[in-house]
């Protein structure tokens, strides 16, 4: 097993909470998926880190891939594709 210094791991955490609380307090639907998208990739990196590759590879396709895509058709589906009067004034 490889050693990995406790300061990279405390510096892939204290990431990963900053970019949970960005994706807590983006308004945006839109913008949000795609921060979303980022805090998962950090996500699997903290798994990497920590020495967990199988479910790194298992975020990486769920919070990546899988969940963007499935959000994004229910907008899609919901507003019928358009844009809401509430996301045009940002």
């Amino acid at each position: 097993m490889v050693h990995v210094p406790e300061a990279l791991q405390a510096l892939v955490l204290v990431s990963a909470a900053l970019l949970a609380t960005a994706v807590a307090l983006t308004r945006n639907a839109l913008r949000q998926i795609v921060v979303n998208g980022v805090y998962g990739l950090m996500l699997v990196i903290v798994f990497v880190v920590l020495q967990a590759p199988d479910v790194a590879l298992s975020m990486l396709v769920v919070a990546t891939i899988a969940y963007p895509l499935i959000v994004l058709a229910a907008i899609a589906r919901t507003h019928g594709g358009e844009v809401l009067d509430e996301e045009r004034e940002e």
